[in-house]
């Protein structure tokens, strides 16, 4: 490869890594301010707003450039699905981290790749070799020291972000089913349009008029960061190969902590410090024997 050419891939991965590492801090915050409005509002009324904000986002970015046309899908089922599941993860998330710190939180939704791992061969046919089980198996275990099931600090919300983490896992599968039929910018326009029209219909009895400006701004924010977010690791993929960028999501836990400490005072202990850490070393584990086959074949 020429030097030019060189330093302009160099110069696109980093990019891509930049963009993967901001996406998490943006998630991070979401998470955070999605706590504070937890503690006022329904959680259903947070994950509304944060959909219709982020169906905002997408539509001032893809009507203009594909005109309505883009909603056609040739898949409606696997869109509703992907909506349906993505609406799920984001709902359970949003309702956990009222109850328990958004570090731990975090921690248990890095699962989702595992989740992924785990329901790719069944769904997709995928080829899984002992070393994905053995990360799966790993990563699992890595869960479990998080949200120590039957210990003292054992909170019943721990396990709705695992089923947020599992909705996240089936979403993505999903994304993969329908990505032959149906162009980028339309599975990107159905997953809010869809997941805001469900969660609308339960407003009536869950809505509440903010209570101030800074409230309004919060709930605004909460929408944006997620769309902005979403659009970062859009972003990231395009720049760098997914096997690169993917792993710096992991940054997000830091973000995690970091907000809940700033916002919560919140500190991880010792268990969630190491639980998280498996968890990573198994997804990281994962991503290497996932484009291990790649660069043997290149």
């Amino acid at each position: 490869m020429p030097p030019a050419q060189q330093i302009a891939s160099t110069r696109n991965i980093l990019i891509g890594i930049a963009c993967m590492g901001l996406a998490g801090l943006h998630f991070s915050l979401m998470g955070g301010i999605a706590k504070l409005l937890g503690q006022t509002y329904s959680s259903v009324q947070v994950s509304w707003v944060r959909a219709t904000v982020h169906l905002v986002f997408l539509a001032a970015v893809f009507l203009p450039r594909y005109g309505t046309g883009v909603l056609r899908t040739r898949k409606p089922a696997l869109q509703l699905g992907r909506a349906a599941m993505l609406t799920t993860s984001n709902l359970c998330f949003f309702f956990a981290i009222t109850f328990i710190p958004l570090a731990k939180a975090s921690a248990v939704s890095l699962a989702a790749p595992l989740i992924v791992a785990l329901l790719a061969w069944p769904l997709l046919r995928e080829r899984t070799t002992p070393l994905r089980v053995a990360s799966v198996l790993l990563g699992f275990a890595g869960v479990l020291v998080v949200i120590r099931p039957g210990g003292e600090v054992f909170h019943p919300a721990s396990l709705l972000v695992l089923v947020s983490a599992s909705a996240y896992g089936v979403y993505q599968i999903l994304t993969r089913m329908v990505s032959p039929f149906d162009q980028p910018a339309t599975s990107a326009l159905w997953a809010p349009l869809t997941g805001a029209g469900l969660l609308l219909l339960a407003q009536p009895w869950v809505w509440e008029n903010p209570r101030s400006l800074a409230d309004c701004g919060l709930f605004l924010a909460c929408g944006a960061l997620g769309a902005v977010g979403h659009y970062l690791v859009a972003q990231s993929l395009r720049f760098a190969p997914a096997n690169i960028a993917s792993p710096f999501q992991y940054l997000q836990l830091l973000a995690a902590v970091g907000v809940g400490y700033m916002l919560f005072d919140d500190w991880p202990d010792a268990l969630t410090w190491v639980g998280a850490g498996i968890i990573v070393c198994a997804g990281l584990v994962l991503a290497w024997s996932q484009a291990a086959p790649r660069r043997l074949s290149s």
